[in-house]
């Protein structure tokens, strides 16, 4: 393979034994490794943080090396945006992997293809290694352009990133001028769900960095690349994670990792798939009427107690 790799990491030797794994035979030339630190009051943290960078400093291949092993926890938010940060800061391009998604080998070569493809091509800023679609989606060629950035391992370029603002401090003027509006294909819950959880990551409610990542692709009418088979699993289902605690859910565990065919297939115009769009809309973010009328109930009490806790205060 032609493209460096940055592997994000923390404290799940299991995991991250697999990924290191897949990333050893595909024996990147240059590997990124950001490491972020143990939180202090969690009992043998920082025992399996170390037993982590043991595992990734196993390099037995040509392969030029750095790393970002930071001393204090920084989390989920702050932690994975600065070490994109510091990969792109270095590099003009690349593939990105989480110490829990176990890619398939032909992932790599898809993105090596691709990252060249549409190195000069302004309208596409991410390859997806991940369709959880794939049962109820038939794609006509290798891959399909997409809104959604699904980042269960993906690649992008710099030139993109420079856009990514972990505070979003954008999206309030882009909120009030309607911009959700222009993306939702006439649906209005498409709005109130994404609108609520923008709000929820711009006023810190979420420690997470991809929904931002997320709002800078749709501010700039943004495509992902996402491919007609998946090639990425998600190994990290279950209590030592940190988002991904519940059981798997069904359009994960009904979307198995398959080899991509090469010589690629590649569509014939830079449109997004709107069919392949509203499916994830109801089957992954569960943006439908009867998901939805489940959701309402929760949602009012939300915002009754926040209104609640504002009048208290005031």
């Amino acid at each position: 393979m032609k493209s460096p790799v940055l592997l994000l990491v923390f404290n799940r030797p299991e995991t991250t034994r697999q990924v290191f794994d897949a990333v050893r035979a595909a024996r990147p030339p240059r590997l990124y490794i950001a490491a972020d630190g143990p939180r202090g009051a969690r009992s043998g943290e920082a025992q399996r943080c170390d037993e982590v960078r043991r595992i990734v400093a196993a390099v037995d291949w040509p392969c030029e090396v750095k790393t970002l092993f930071r001393d204090r926890n920084l989390g989920c938010k702050i932690g994975v945006a600065s070490g994109i940060d510091w990969f792109f800061a270095h590099e003009p391009e690349g593939i990105i992997l989480e110490d829990d998604i176990l890619p398939v080998a032909t992932f790599f070569d898809f993105c090596d293809e691709l990252l060249a493809r549409y190195r000069h091509e302004d309208r596409v800023w991410m390859i997806s290694g991940s369709n959880l679609i794939a049962k109820h989606f038939e794609a006509k060629d290798s891959y399909f352009f997409s809104r959604y950035t699904q980042i269960w391992g993906w690649a992008s370029w710099r030139r993109a990133w420079l856009h990514y603002d972990v505070r979003m401090a954008e999206w309030p003027a882009w909120r009030d001028s309607k911009g959700l509006k222009g993306l939702s294909d006439g649906s209005r819950l498409f709005e109130i769900y994404w609108r609520h959880t923008f709000n929820a990551c711009h006023d810190g409610k979420r420690d997470t960095w991809d929904y931002q990542w997320t709002f800078a692709c749709w501010r700039a009418g943004a495509l992902a690349v996402l491919p007609a088979v998946n090639q990425t699993h998600n190994v990290g289902f279950g209590m030592e994670a940190t988002h991904t605690t519940a059981a798997v859910p069904e359009y994960v565990s009904s979307s198995p990792v398959q080899p991509m065919k090469f010589p690629l297939v590649h569509p014939k115009s830079l449109r997004r798939d709107a069919k392949a769009d509203e499916l994830m809309d109801s089957l992954l973010f569960g943006i439908d009427i009867q998901n939805f009328l489940r959701r309402v109930p929760r949602l009012a009490y939300s915002a009754l107690k926040q209104r609640t806790l504002g009048l208290q205060q005031s």
